[in-house]
């Protein structure tokens, strides 16, 4: 008998097959699993639980473990200092006052004054006894005249240098107004017959024996003083705001007044340039500044072109070899005189300008004479040291507590 097996029946029996493959091997696999943990490799294994003697040990709860951002430690906040407010005035020390004298340490501009005041005072002193030696005797005065009197005004000057050093100047501001109608009042007595005198066509000079000055030079310090006085009242009362160049003007106004009347024009440009200086200084608005300029200038021109004399001394430089035998005398003597020079110069006392050439070579050209015995570069010397004062002198109006 033959039996015909299909193919459904067939493909059954292998699945059956295969399902009892797998049981068996999922059998053999699990009683092949250790109850316990294999050994380490080099370690015996350890005893069976059986074997080891249990005891209680107490359990405590684990912490939990913080998260990872916990972790972290709280950032600490740095203090950062405030930055300190930038000023040129200088820090009092501990228990100063605005009474106290002058500081235990000078600064810089200090020195920088000092020593070229000494410096330029030596040069004047030794330029003057050049320039004036020679005329004065030829005059049948002393060689020694006019050099004698410039010591002793730079002795004396010295010494109001050391009495201002040493007194606060807080304590001179009381004085600023008395001290401004002093030295207006004293700008009359260049007109009292027997004390005023006419130099070159100025009544700008005041003879007291053998003592001679000019008024203007002592209303210079007064103006200097009371416009610095003013503008630091009014930056007291507003300390926010910029100050006004009215109460400036005005005292600038009397002393330009003053300056002309006597016929010197010279004074009133240094009066305006004090006024201007101080006021820049103060922080005035440029505006007033610039405005002033132009109406001091547009009156300085008709002042000076109202009068032939002047508007030729003031036009004479367009055309100095044209006027060198008069109105441009004195400037043409001038250049070549500092032409002469040169470089290096011909050497102290070997000048020849003050024999006469140069007219008033111990004053007002001067210059001439040192740039002639010193040449450029002692006249450069002098301009630097003149340079280096004022920058120093700025510096220390900046830094004063007022």
């Amino acid at each position: 008998m033959t039996f015909t097996v299909s193919d459904d029946a067939r493909s059954a029996s292998r699945r059956t097959d295969v399902a009892r493959r797998r049981q068996q091997v999922l059998t053999r696999r699990a009683a092949a699993v250790p109850t316990t943990a294999p050994a380490r490799r080099g370690r015996p294994s350890p005893r069976p639980a059986s074997a080891r003697p249990v005891s209680p040990r107490p359990v405590s709860p684990r912490p939990e473990s913080p998260r990872v951002s916990d972790r972290r430690a709280p950032r600490r906040k740095l203090a950062v200092p405030a930055m300190p407010r930038v000023s040129l005035r200088p820090t009092p020390p501990p228990g100063a006052t605005a009474s106290m004298g002058p500081a235990s340490q000078p600064t810089l501009a200090y020195y920088l004054i000092v020593s070229f005041v000494i410096m330029l005072t030596m040069i004047g002193l030794v330029m003057v006894l050049s320039a004036s030696s020679i005329t004065s005797f030829h005059g049948g005065n002393s060689p020694w005249r006019f050099f004698t009197k410039q010591a002793m005004w730079a002795g004396l000057g010295a010494v109001a240098a050391v009495v201002a050093y040493r007194v606060p100047y807080q304590k001179w501001r009381a004085w600023t107004g008395p001290f401004m109608v002093l030295a207006s009042g004293a700008m009359v007595l260049p007109f009292v017959p027997g004390l005023g005198r006419s130099v070159n066509s100025a009544q700008a000079w005041v003879t007291v024996g053998p003592v001679s000055f000019q008024p203007s030079e002592v209303l210079k310090v007064a103006v200097l003083m009371r416009c610095a006085d003013l503008l630091s009242r009014e930056l007291e009362r507003e300390p926010t705001k910029r100050p006004p160049f009215k109460p400036v003007l005005q005292v600038l106004a009397v002393s330009a007044v003053l300056c002309l009347a006597q016929g010197d024009l010279g004074a009133v440009a240094v009066f305006g340039a004090i006024g201007l200086t101080v006021a820049f200084i103060a922080g005035v608005s440029y505006r007033p500044l610039v405005l002033t300029v132009g109406v001091v200038s547009l009156v300085f021109a008709l002042f000076v072109f109202s009068s032939s004399r002047r508007a030729m001394r003031w036009t004479a430089f367009f055309d100095l070899e044209g006027n060198k035998e008069h109105y441009g005398y004195q400037v043409w003597q001038s250049v070549l005189s500092i032409a002469n020079g040169g470089p290096s110069g011909v050497g102290i006392g070997a000048g020849t300008g003050k024999w006469g050439y140069v007219p008033l070579a111990h004053t007002d050209f001067i210059f001439a004479i040192v740039a002639e015995e010193l040449g450029i570069i002692g006249a450069l010397a002098v301009i630097g040291g003149f340079i280096v004062l004022t920058v120093a002198g700025i510096q220390v109006a900046l830094a004063a507590r007022d």
